[in-house]
């Protein structure tokens, strides 16, 4: 069963890349920049409570499929915590939404092809399984 959780945990996955982009396209028609305090206050708390759990996991990503894509998952929470402080910083700077807007399509495209690498690891295991 666990190929099946890590298929599961993959389209997850690529409910929320594919609910990054949908943002994406909203801030984009609106316009709208967001508050750089805010994204700089919850992106730091975020960023320190990732990197435990990223260090916590790191010595049990090659144990299966579901560690490893859960080592994955908090391997890009850090990478889109770091992409969140540079935006706010960026947003303060030019009081535009556009690095908001441009960290915001980085981390949709890291999302999915996560999204893509933990399906392509999942999908053969569980064909295995039912052969």
């Amino acid at each position: 069963m666990k190929a099946g959780a890590a298929a599961f945990k993959g389209v997850l996955i690529l409910l929320l890349g594919l609910s990054i982009v949908t943002n994406v396209a909203i801030k984009i028609s609106s316009g709208a920049s967001p508050s750089s305090t805010l994204m700089l206050i919850f992106g730091a708390i975020a960023l320190g409570a990732n990197l435990l759990c990223l260090s916590l996991l790191s010595g049990f990503r090659k144990q299966d499929v579901n560690m490893a894509s859960t080592f994955e998952c908090s391997r890009n929470d850090v990478i889109s915590n770091v992409g969140v402080l540079a935006a706010a910083g960026a947003v303060f700077a030019t009081s535009s939404p556009w690095p908001d807007i441009l960290v915001g399509s980085a981390m949709a495209v890291i999302v999915l092809r996560s999204a893509v690498r933990v399906l392509a690891d999942a999908i053969p295991q569980l064909r295995t399984k039912r052969a």
